[in-house]
């Protein structure tokens, strides 16, 4: 489990922030090939309108490729290193095959360097293997969980996140999902056993604007301290409420309670809805 790391109070921003520790990280120099350049979009879409607000700064990156599929099947790996992938929450590990390959994988909890894994459907049931959902018992936690077979995880990648397999039925595995929602899922469709590492990860504190931005955050600004014509929750004389009947976007729409869930062809397979 990783550490939290207290800092000692020497300044306002100091006096409340908190880090991860790296003192059990092991790194490795990532192999070229598996490192690429990222251009930062700051919430940009392809004709350079903005679609997420307050996105942009950060610090310079490289991209590290994970290995979502695990297609490498029979072929036992070693686990090279526990590393910090600025791009994402969870740790990630770098592993050797035993014909020469090297490959990202999120790291799961507990998985310690030196360590043997492998993916297919001979492989055994401990973290870090990478098996078909009709292969792994009941109960036990799994991420990096595909939805289509042989397309690669897509559910379950962030620091601390696990679903459950909560029962099986010829063809279909029924999945619990973190948000809670349960989901019918094809049982040779992939998923990797265990839990995401890093899981302390929410209970870090910033300490101050300005890490944030290292982030990539911006500023966010409410809406009632806006002019009117930026926000339909701006102007007023004095302070003023959100407005009746319910809270606006900056573009007019709706947005408490409002589902914004838009309707999928995978929507069929949900046993039991959470949330909008």
């Amino acid at each position: 489990m990783t550490t939290i790391k207290i800092y000692s109070p020497t300044s306002p921003g100091r006096r409340h922030q908190s880090g991860l520790g790296k003192e059990r990280l092991v790194r490795a120099e990532p192999p070229r090939s598996l490192v690429t350049s990222l251009k930062q979009r700051a919430g940009r879409n392809n004709s350079g309108k903005i679609t997420v607000r307050r996105r942009g700064g950060g610090e310079k990156r490289k991209l590290r490729q994970i290995d979502w599929q695990r297609d490498k099947h029979g072929v036992p790996g070693r686990i090279v290193s526990l590393d910090y992938d600025p791009n994402r929450t969870a740790l990630i590990s770098l592993v050797e095959y035993a014909d020469g390959d090297k490959r990202y994988i999120l790291a799961p909890e507990g998985l310690k360097v030196g360590e043997t894994i492998m993916s297919g459907e001979m492989a055994a049931v401990k973290p870090g293997n990478a098996l078909p959902i009709k292969l792994i018992p009941v109960g036990m936690p799994i991420h990096n969980l595909e939805l289509t077979p042989g397309k690669g995880g897509q559910l379950v990648r962030g620091a601390g996140q696990q679903a459950l397999i909560q029962s099986k039925n010829e063809d279909w595995v029924t999945i619990v999902l973190p948000s809670r929602e349960q989901r019918l899922i094809r049982g040779n469709c992939y998923a990797t056993i265990g839990q995401v590492s890093n899981v302390q990860w929410r209970t870090i504190t910033s300490g101050k604007a300005g890490r944030v931005r290292h982030w990539g955050r911006r500023p966010k600004v409410r809406g009632v301290a806006m002019h009117p014509a930026a926000h339909p929750h701006g102007g007023g004389e004095g302070r003023s409420g959100i407005g009746m009947p319910s809270p606006k976007s900056p573009w007019g729409k709706p947005t408490l309670g409002k589902k914004t869930r838009q309707k999928k062809y995978s929507d069929k397979y949900i046993i039991k809805k959470t949330g909008g």
